[in-house]
């Protein structure tokens, strides 16, 4: 089996969670630059947590970091 056939094969699978991890990085970048305050941390920490560490930076910062009103 080449790589483009493995590839292929993986496509269905593949396409949803990369779209998965994209939409949970632009909401936790979006809701990260529009709180002030969060639980623990700060904005620079929460922002590279959620941008470099996918897909648990985003969900560790909306079940944990942000703090709620």
């Amino acid at each position: 089996m080449t790589d483009f056939e493995l590839i292929k094969e993986y496509l269905p699978f593949l396409i949803p969670a990369v779209l998965i991890e994209l939409v949970l990085a632009i909401t936790g970048v979006i809701s990260v630059l529009r709180h002030p305050h969060y639980r623990f941390g700060n904005r620079i920490l929460w922002l590279l947590l959620v941008i470099f560490v996918q897909p648990f930076g985003p969900l560790l910062y909306f079940f944990a970091g942000r703090e709620v009103e």
